[in-house]
């Protein structure tokens, strides 16, 4: 089958199938098999697919008709302009969650830093390391920390930062939350946590119910389980002045800014959508 025809098919099995952006994954799929950049595409519409190529291209536009995210077919995402695996084991990293890497950085610039040594952050639930690796990218001097009560998603991580020369910027370490940090002071507490109740678990695309890691999406029946017990860890964990900044779900600010209570310089950042994504506060105790 020619090339054009072959994404031609796979986009119309798509729309079938309800996959959102059909013609793009139609084309992300062939350029995946062929081991080809889009330009390809539309320079040679009639070539011929080999039977290998006409095969496993069959392959994966199957299994992204059944709904398994296109990143998880390919093994890569691409965040911050950093390419990154991932797999079933850690959350796809979103273009949202960008935002929450710009707050980090907008903040560390104004940061009247006073602790001993480096500016200290830490990344909790790092999944596939896109938050702490993004920071590492952008704060080479910085002291950066991520943790994961994953196995599997750590060890992604730790690829990851090894493959982007990063290895040495970053240190993983496992741990539920801040638990293993205990006694430890930090400056940032940065995290994308799980936010989805699962009393709404129907409301969410059928790729991320489905297929992406279950504890790394829900949280509890209302999705705010785990806010409730890392904002009282972050308070501890940081030294005075140091930031909170962490994402949160379309509806939630209200509910967070609740949970944030005494905390001071309360500040939301909405996505490009002007959805209310990101959340960053301050420890109230003053520095000096």
């Amino acid at each position: 089958m020619q090339l054009k025809k072959a994404v031609d098919s796979a986009y119309q099995l798509f729309i079938e199938n309800d996959v959102p952006s059909p013609r793009l994954n139609a084309e992300l799929l062939i350029m995946f098999v062929l081991g080809r950049e889009r330009a390809y595409l539309y320079a040679h519409p009639e070539r011929e697919l080999t039977p290998d190529e006409q095969t496993r291209y069959d392959e994966v536009i199957r299994e992204r008709a059944r709904g398994c995210p296109t990143q998880y077919i390919t093994g890569h995402q691409e965040f911050w302009g950093l390419d990154l695996l991932v797999s079933p084991a850690v959350l796809i990293p979103r273009p949202e969650t960008e935002h929450v890497v710009e707050t980090v950085l907008e903040l560390a610039k104004e940061y009247p830093f006073a602790g001993p040594g480096r500016l200290r952050m830490v990344d909790v639930g790092t999944g596939s390391g896109c938050i702490a690796l993004a920071l590492a990218s952008e704060l080479p001097h910085a002291e950066i920390h991520a943790c994961d009560i994953s196995d599997e998603a750590l060890e992604i991580a730790r690829i990851n930062a090894a493959r982007l020369a990063l290895g040495g910027n970053v240190l993983f370490r496992k741990s539920d939350l801040l638990t293993v940090y205990d006694g430890e002071e930090f400056d940032f507490v940065i995290s994308n946590p799980p936010y989805v109740g699962e009393a709404d678990a129907d409301k969410v695309q059928k790729q991320v119910r489905e297929f992406e890691p279950k504890i790394a999406v829900f949280s509890g029946g209302e999705g705010r389980d785990i806010y409730r017990k890392l904002i009282p860890q972050a308070r501890t964990a940081l030294r005075p002045g140091g930031w909170f900044v962490a994402e949160m779900g379309y509806s939630e600010e209200e509910q967070v800014r609740n949970l944030l209570s005494g905390w001071a310089d309360i500040q939301v950042t909405p996505d490009l959508q002007g959805i209310p994504r990101v959340v960053a506060a301050r420890n109230p105790q003053q520095i000096g």
